[in-house]
């Protein structure tokens, strides 16, 4: 399980096995209408500077080691995103009924670029960046199934994704301030 800090916050958070039995007065599901949400869920128990204490419970996506799940602190310091077997949410800690679900189901990596404060989701096809306010760009198609991130070089961000046309993988560069490909 990841639990990756690259960026200020203002919440701790503790993956837990299982639901507690004791359970804080403030628990929230999310997304909020997700069926059979326990199975698999990723239980967090988030203390904000800002409020009490709760409970998060996060559907599970896919139970498959190839996505991600853990906790990763956002340019936001009051957000934290869960993620959950590749679905990601973005959780307002200090108001935890404000959250939003990253639209790549799955999202198959996560990477913070502090240098930049954005946390960047892929999915099979494109990228999708996230700052201190939530979406800032979702980049145009980089590959017909899935992609690597090589490198982040100033305001480029280098890759290699497969290429239909070509069968072949073949490189990229996005910029990181527009999620153009250049």
């Amino acid at each position: 399980m990841i639990v990756d800090e690259s960026f200020a916050h203002s919440w701790q958070v503790e993956v837990l096995e299982r639901r507690p039995l004791i359970v804080p007065s403030r628990q929230f599901v999310y997304p909020r209408e997700a069926e059979e949400v326990e199975r698999g869920a990723l239980e967090l128990l988030v203390r904000p500077e800002k409020g009490l204490p709760f409970l998060a419970t996060c559907a599970l996506g896919f139970a498959d080691a190839q996505v991600p799940s853990g906790v990763w602190a956002c340019p936001n310091p009051d957000v934290l995103c869960a993620v959950a077997g590749g679905y990601a949410y973005w959780i307002d800690t200090a108001d935890p009924v404000q959250f939003q679900q990253i639209s790549f189901r799955p999202a198959l990596l996560v990477r913070s670029v502090v240098e930049h404060e954005l946390l960047l989701f892929g999915g099979h096809h494109s990228l999708e960046a996230w700052g201190r306010e939530g979406r800032v760009w979702e980049s145009p198609r980089l590959s017909w199934e899935g992609f690597q991130i090589m490198e982040v070089s100033g305001n480029l961000l280098h890759g290699k994704g497969w290429d239909l046309m070509t069968d072949s993988d073949v490189t990229f560069t996005v910029d990181l301030r527009t999620g153009e490909k250049v």
